[in-house]
């Protein structure tokens, strides 16, 4: 009788404990999912006319993204890894300026259809900028001696639902303020990456 109270206790503690990781793993998803979130969402309202192909590209490629640069900070080592977080708020901080202040650019040097427009470049750009800072969690994993790929291909399935549902969202947004939203569009990537560099 003991051995079976004993059994049950381990089993029940095993579920615990992979049921206490889903759940770590996950809020550490949506915290990293937060920053694309924001700039999906101030995209929707600046592109309207995103087909749904183009949407889903930003989906996949932010959840890409987010997927591979845990892996990437797991596997390329301590010292390189470390140097690399350090700096990640500073790369994304750049990439997002100055993808904000093109957008600026482009919406008073424009009125036409021309900064509605999708760009792979740009997509590709943010994807990282969002998806960088995703670097300390691998070394974090790396540390731990705990495996990473299901907790990368969390964090990068919950990027991609919460990139969707940001531009879905922004989208909605834009067609009930109308006008046009790039100039408030690069000025709140400019805030996301100012965010980012503060750490906040």
């Amino acid at each position: 009788m003991t051995k079976k109270y004993i059994n049950i206790y381990k089993i029940n503690y095993t579920i615990f404990v992979m049921a206490f990781e889903i759940i770590s793993t996950l809020l550490i998803a949506v915290a990293l999912a937060m920053d694309a979130f924001s700039v999906s969402l101030t995209k929707g309202f600046t592109q309207k006319n995103l087909k749904t192909n183009q949407i889903l590209y930003y989906g996949l490629f932010f959840g890409f993204f987010q997927f591979m640069m845990p892996i990437i900070g797991y596997y390329i080592g301590g010292i390189i890894s470390q140097f690399l977080a350090s700096i990640a708020s500073i790369i994304g901080f750049i990439l997002l300026l100055a993808i904000g202040l093109n957008m600026i650019r482009e919406s008073l040097e424009d009125e036409d259809e021309s900064a509605d427009s999708f760009s792979f470049s740009e997509v590709i750009l943010l994807a990282i900028a969002t998806s960088i800072d995703a670097l300390a969690v691998g070394l974090t994993y790396a540390l731990l001696n705990e495996s990473i790929i299901i907790p990368s291909i969390i964090i990068g399935i919950v990027a991609f639902i919460f990139s969707i549902i940001g531009i879905l969202l922004g989208k909605k947004i834009g067609d009930y303020f109308g006008g046009r939203f790039q100039i408030l569009g690069g000025v709140i990537l400019i805030l996301i990456g100012i965010k980012i560099l503060l750490g906040l």
